[in-house]
């Protein structure tokens, strides 16, 4: 079973979509622009955190252009192999609307 969910961009909003601590194991990633007439910023990557209060950043896409009414596929497992220490998350442009889907692997 997939996760799902519908992206609407925001200043300095951060959408979670796996939060840390959950083993979930990432198949594929797809980001479908839902807009008919402009691209959305894209950047999608994995935080962790610590207790300390200081947060790791570290980016798998950063600000790609989606353009209009197109899907972006990751779909190389490699790219989410990272411990469950760390959660993925999602950041779109302030006018920008996404729909997400995770797929599940094994």
């Amino acid at each position: 079973m997939g996760l799902y969910y519908n992206v609407t961009g925001s200043t300095g909003l951060t959408t979670e979509l796996i939060k840390p601590g959950l083993a979930y194991v990432v198949a594929s990633l797809t980001v479908a622009n839902v807009h008919n007439t402009s691209g959305a910023t894209v950047s999608l990557f994995i935080q962790d955190d610590p207790d300390s209060g200081t947060t790791n950043t570290y980016n798998i896409i950063y600000k790609v252009n989606v353009p209009p009414s197109t899907t972006l596929v990751l779909d190389n497992k490699s790219m989410f192999l990272y411990g469950n220490n760390y959660g993925l998350y999602i950041e779109v442009g302030s006018s920008d609307t996404v729909d997400v889907v995770v797929s599940r692997g094994k």
